[in-house]
């Protein structure tokens, strides 16, 4: 899966530990190296596109993102239909 705003996927990598030697010497066996995968923190929102309701995924990044947005009382890049209470700023909420 893709973030649906940014496109952040998995990403591959590899994943080794340091293994020194006695006392801090030099490496007696070097650490394996194993190929690992990176995840991205996809959320399933609904969101709100030209009036029709969308289930997508969005990373955390682009979540805080669009919750920031509406709390500063910008537009967000995206509509979200549930919008958690204590997310809506003070002003509009009264």
């Amino acid at each position: 899966m893709e973030c649906y705003h940014c496109g952040k996927g998995v990403m591959y990598g590899r994943s080794h530990t340091h293994h020194r030697g006695v006392a801090g010497g030099r490496w007696k066996k070097r650490a394996q190296k194993t190929p690992k995968l990176f995840r991205p923190n996809l959320q399933p929102v609904v969101i709100l596109e030209q009036g029709k309701e969308q289930r997508v995924k969005l990373c955390m990044k682009c979540l805080k993102r669009v919750k920031k947005d509406i709390t500063d009382g910008k537009k967000p890049f995206v509509q979200l239909k549930n919008i958690p209470s204590n997310v809506v700023p003070a002003q509009a909420a009264a």
